[in-house]
């Protein structure tokens, strides 16, 4: 993307993404290919306030960059052919890898992969949900504790040729009630690093300051206390946690 300013060159749709649950397009600003869910296209939710995904999409971003993991894509608010909504800028992964899988329960990987849950396919074969075994997933998977992400599937981990992974799709994040729903679970009981701790507390201590500001613009304040007592928790524990709510562990459908 060139210097013209992103929030207010023009935004031209380009074709709509069909598979998602609210309304999703594709378009370009200044010759860069993005993605923008307007508000108005939210889908209502029996636990999420209305009119508030994209916000919370926005959000994430920010916990993301006070996290310095870059595990969001850039993401901002902006208006747009179907008033305000969430941009963000595409990433083209590459196709050939895969960081989250279903696999038969008899081959499965003996290093690299950490799995998840066993089940069986509509034949009766037994098949397992196993994810890969590398920092950044780790990163990613501490990420959604942060923001308590109620809906990490598999197909919302863009894998890149270079091994970044991303993380998209977080319109259901930062409820103050624990709904947590992942396919992430492979480091479960684990210590975390201090890598990872130190990512930690960069989220703690800015909310007391400039992100803790923006914050208050995107989320309500008990949205806000509760994501700074999710990272003193995880702080005090110091290790990835055992599911706990009411809600499912997974997300259905996984991908």
């Amino acid at each position: 993307m060139t210097a013209t300013d992103p929030a207010t060159a023009d935004l031209t749709l380009t074709g709509r993404i069909t598979t998602a649950s609210n309304a999703t397009f594709l378009g370009s600003i200044d010759g860069a290919v993005v993605v923008y869910k307007p508000l108005a296209g939210e889908a209502p939710l029996w636990d999420f306030p209305g009119g508030t995904l994209a916000r919370r999409e926005v959000a994430a971003y920010l916990i993301s960059q006070a996290l310095g993991w870059n595990v969001v894509p850039r993401t901002w608010l902006r208006d747009g052919p179907m008033g305000e909504g969430m941009v963000q800028l595409w990433q083209e992964q590459d196709r050939a890898q895969r960081a989250v899988d279903l696999v038969a329960s008899d081959h499965l990987p003996t290093t690299g992969w950490r799995s998840v849950l066993e089940g069986h396919d509509q034949s009766g074969q037994r098949i397992t949900l196993i994810h890969e075994d590398s920092p950044a997933l780790r990163r990613m998977a501490v990420f959604d504790l942060i923001i308590n992400n109620a809906d990490r599937k598999g197909d919302h981990i863009l894998a890149m040729a270079d091994g970044h992974r991303y993380g998209v799709d977080h319109g259901l994040t930062f409820h103050r009630d624990p709904k947590l729903r992942t396919v992430l679970w492979g480091w479960l009981g684990e210590a975390l690093t201090d890598e990872e701790c130190e990512g930690i507390d960069r989220v703690g201590e800015g909310l007391h300051g400039e992100l803790g500001r923006r914050l208050k613009d995107l989320l309500s304040a008990e949205e806000v206390a509760a994501l700074a007592a999710r990272c003193a928790e995880l702080r005090t524990d110091g290790q990835f946690p055992a599911p706990s709510g009411a809600m499912p562990a997974v997300p259905w459908p996984l991908f």
